[in-house]
């Protein structure tokens, strides 16, 4: 009878204590909705600042923390970018050789969550060159995530454009800037 009693209340706390255990399962942070992708480039010239963008709506779901969904892809259009004079844009186009590399590529890999930020892996191809960037820190802002890319004309096989005789010459240095505003 003492065993029947012991292995009953055994039983009993077995039950109470499997019956209690929470679930094992990853926990996630959460996913991101993009619904549009905005870029600027930004330098400077002999003659000052400048400032060339594109816009363009991407829809897509990024699970954070996560192998699988955790990557965003976008072909950035190269004719697509806006300098706000017709000049400038036309010579952005020449000196990123949009007739020879129309689009460029960005890939957005490995988001994690880093207290208020995010890091990444961030894959950009420009003119056949690919620059690569690990734990590449994002920022939040109200409704878009966003980076800095610091680079060179130089780092992607360019040269800076010199016009009027060398009287223009814009600075080797630039800065792409990217949004990912959520949906």
């Amino acid at each position: 009878m003492n065993n029947k009693l012991i292995i009953g209340l055994l039983g009993v706390v077995l039950l109470f204590t499997l019956g209690s255990a929470a679930p094992n399962f990853h926990s996630y942070d959460s996913s991101i909705i993009i619904n549009k992708i905005e870029i600027n480039i930004t330098g400077m010239s002999t003659v000052g600042k400048y400032n060339c963008s594109t816009t363009f709506f991407k829809k897509d779901t990024i699970v954070l923390n996560v192998a699988n969904k955790n990557c965003i892809k976008a072909e950035i259009p190269m004719v697509k970018f806006d300098c706000g004079n017709r000049i400038m844009t036309k010579d952005l186009q020449s000196t990123v050789k949009t007739t020879q590399f129309p689009s460029s590529f960005v890939t957005i890999s490995d988001i994690k969550t880093y207290g208020n930020y995010y890091k990444c892996n961030l894959t950009f191809l420009i003119t056949n060159k690919t620059l690569r960037y690990k734990d590449f820190v994002l920022t939040k802002d109200n409704n878009k995530i966003q980076g800095i890319i610091a680079l060179n004309f130089s780092d992607v096989g360019l040269i800076p454009p010199v016009k009027m005789g060398g009287l223009i010459k814009v600075k080797d240095q630039i800065a792409v800037n990217f949004s990912l505003h959520k949906f």
